[in-house]
């Protein structure tokens, strides 16, 4: 299956209007990453550790959140970091997809 951006984007919005906005970047990881005959055990563990990784972060960012109604300069720091760590996997795994990196 041959998806656009704009595939994934609308599919995205769908999903996110559903409350299902990490099944939606499962979803893209898995066109992307996933073999086509990959056994569903296999895709249910990978589901499993994709939204282990979601909930992690879900829970330590409002753990290392400030509680101040305002955020302060370190919570704006430590979402800084945090950006900053996601986009730098994000482009490890671009390459790897695209056979770049192993």
């Amino acid at each position: 299956m041959n998806l656009t951006r704009e595939h994934l984007d609308e599919l995205t919005r769908r999903l996110t209007d559903e409350g299902k906005l990490i099944a939606a970047g499962f979803a893209g990881f898995a066109i992307s990453c996933i073999p086509a005959d990959a056994p569903r055990e296999q895709i249910n563990d990978m589901e499993a550790a994709f939204m282990c990784g979601a909930q992690h972060l879900w829970a330590s960012v409002f753990g290392i959140l400030s509680g101040e109604n305002e955020p302060t300069e370190a919570d704006l720091r430590r979402m800084e970091l945090i950006g900053l760590e996601l986009a730098s996997f994000a482009e490890w795994l671009k390459r790897r997809i695209n056979g770049e990196a192993h």
